[in-house]
């Protein structure tokens, strides 16, 4: 059966736990879609730190740029899709120097996909609205970005997720 699952919340709350015992329950065929790139030795820790966290039967697949195109080549290979994280992706896309406009069409394209698979799909996103204006453009242009995507998300989910210090709140 389908399901869109969106969980977020802020850095360290425990998202990609929550998100992991979810899609544990469900299947033992699941996919992990990362979004992270390893360009520096504290973020291939990081990365190392979350393999370890996975069970060593998943299949991960790499996906910094291109989310729609690996959802369509995976789609009805594994019962759970877990995709994370929707705000690295954000950052990358704009590391690639696309702005705005070309970002939403593309999260929008990443829903539209996800609404149309069979699998359960979760996807992990940062809540990073809900402290204070950044000072520079960048950061400002940055929440904005991944505020407009998180409630397109929210808005498509079957079921919406808010993890605060390792407390799931459901939403929707």
């Amino acid at each position: 059966m389908s399901e869109f699952i969106f969980i977020l919340g802020g850095a360290r709350s425990g998202k990609s736990a929550y998100a992991l015992n979810l899609a544990k329950a469900r299947s033992q065929k699941a996919l992990y879609i990362a979004t992270a790139q390893a360009n520096d030795s504290e973020m291939k820790r990081r990365i190392a730190k979350h393999i370890s966290s996975r069970p060593k039967y998943w299949k991960t697949v790499e996906e910094p740029l291109d989310l729609p195109g690996a959802l369509r080549k995976q789609k009805h290979k594994y019962e759970v899709i877990i995709i994370d994280c929707l705000t690295l992706y954000l950052s990358n896309l704009m590391h690639k120097g696309l702005k705005q406009g070309a970002i939403i069409k593309i999260i929008k394209e990443v829903s539209g996909c996800i609404k149309a698979m069979k699998e359960t799909v979760i996807v992990i996103s940062n809540e990073v609205g809900l402290g204070i204006v950044p000072e520079n453009k960048l950061a400002r242009e940055f929440r904005d970005i991944a505020g407009l995507s998180n409630q397109i998300m929210a808005k498509e989910a079957d079921a919406v997720v808010f993890i605060q210090a390792g407390i799931a709140l459901k939403l929707k």
